[in-house]
């Protein structure tokens, strides 16, 4: 396995979601990072879950948050509120919406290879 840098200003690809922002996608070492930018309006089963083709996010999240907030509604009904400088992980079986007037921008490590990816 070979050393790997690479920036979010320079994406292997770009993800749009239907409307109200997109995720920027690296792969390194097999993995895939995204960068997310959530602007206000934003939620997951308007603009997410018309591409994913799923009743609730299946993804799991593992990331930090840069700027912005969102809350997470999960399946079994607990909500979450992440907001910048928050470190998270977020199970699948989930729907979340930008909260406030700013965009949400986070980083993802978790299990996203295929977040928002059109087919």
């Amino acid at each position: 396995m070979a050393a790997e840098v690479k920036n979010f200003s320079a994406p292997d690809e770009v993800r749009p979601f239907q409307g109200h922002g997109e995720a920027k996608a690296v792969a390194l070492s097999g993995h895939t990072v995204l960068e997310g930018t959530f602007e206000p309006g934003w939620r997951w089963s308007e603009d997410v879950k018309p591409i994913a083709g799923t009743d609730s996010c299946q993804a799991a999240h593992f990331g930090y948050v840069l700027s912005g907030s969102m809350t997470i509604h999960m399946d079994d009904g607990q909500d979450l509120d992440i907001t910048a400088g928050d470190v998270f992980s977020i199970p699948p079986g989930h729907d979340a919406e930008v909260s406030g007037a700013d965009p949400c921008v986070m980083v993802d490590f978790g299990e996203i290879g295929a977040y928002a990816k059109s087919a």
